[in-house]
């Protein structure tokens, strides 16, 4: 490309699309770099001015894409650092999820392949219980070549995630409040097993609630597997999960009812009743082969408890202000 051409896409490009392509944006910015750089610019003062104007014009958006658009999509700021990868704000109630790093994209395939699939298989009556994949990509850096793997995910205002709800009652939650998000949480792994899928990390800050409509949503399925499949990973910092997945032996439903059933006994605390501590202990026995393997018969077995200890089930109005 000569210069005179690169001042004449410069002046006339309205949108980082006309300036440089769609196809490949990185090799059209270094194209116009090398024609309009100082070094090989005519001596002509006239011809340098311009074409040093539209060198910093061209550099200046190039850095401006780079860091805020990936693919079709503007990022705002980040709103979550997850556990391998940052989300993003990209509007219209939609989350850009990228990873930190490239050797994590096969965990980002993943969670694309377990959304897709409980989407394809699952009751759609529950399906508002995960997330919804709304797009999923490739983005190449321009400098350093690699390549990420990015999930964009549909999301619903309000939800907050257990760690919060723990540190706002620090003292443990009533039981019956816990009770509504063990009953979801239940419905939201027995869709994900029916339709072949572990999720492999059912951790407090994978488990999202709405309190005022008392909502549910599990997020973060990078670390899921097909049902007798092996985990790909531990998540830090916790130390709860169960021996088949720090083993790397085959997984199967009970491996996320026990990792559920030990949220649920941290949200609780030293204010759960001998029958549910009980019952959470049952969901955690060291062999896969000795806990519940249904998370829709499990809960059935729950709602006795609960009605044994409750009587019949009534609404209670959550906040996160004890």
């Amino acid at each position: 490309m000569r210069a005179a051409e690169a001042i004449r896409l410069v002046a006339t490009a309205r949108t980082d699309a006309d300036l440089f392509g769609a196809d490949e944006p990185a090799r059209r910015y270094r194209e116009l770099v090398a024609a309009l750089h100082p070094d090989r610019l005519p001596t002509d003062p006239a011809v340098r001015a311009e074409a040093l104007d539209a060198f910093i014009r061209v550099t200046t958006r190039w850095q401006a894409r780079r860091v805020t658009v990936l693919g079709d999509y503007r990022l705002g700021a980040p709103v979550y650092p997850g556990d391998l990868a940052d989300l993003y704000d990209v509007g219209d109630d939609r989350l850009l999820k990228l990873p930190r790093r490239p050797t994590d994209n096969d965990l980002m395939a993943r969670e694309a392949h377990a959304l897709r699939t409980i989407a394809e298989r699952g009751d759609p009556r529950y399906l508002p219980y995960v997330p919804r994949l709304v797009d999923e990509f490739r983005h190449r850096d321009a400098e350093t070549g690699a390549e990420r793997r990015i999930n964009v995910l549909a999301t619903a205002p309000g939800l907050h995630d257990l760690d919060e709800v723990r540190r706002a009652y620090p003292d443990g939650l009533d039981p019956r409040d816990v009770a509504w998000m063990w009953r979801r949480l239940l419905v939201v792994l027995g869709l994900a097993h029916r339709a072949g899928v572990v999720h492999g990390a059912v951790l407090p800050r994978h488990v999202l609630i709405e309190p005022d409509a008392h909502g549910v949503v599990l997020v973060d399925w990078c670390f899921s597997a097909a049902v007798g499949a092996t985990i790909p990973a531990v998540v830090p910092g916790h130390g709860w999960d169960p021996e088949e997945v720090v083993t790397k032996q085959p997984c199967g439903p009970g491996t996320d009812i026990a990792m559920a059933s030990h949220c649920m006994s941290w949200l609780m605390g030293p204010r759960a009743p001998r029958e549910l501590h009980t019952f959470a202990q049952g969901c955690r026995q060291r062999s896969l082969h000795s806990r519940p393997d249904d998370a829709w018969g499990l809960l059935r077995e729950l709602d006795q408890v609960l009605d044994r200890l409750y009587g019949p089930r009534t609404f209670r109005p959550f906040t996160l202000t004890p």
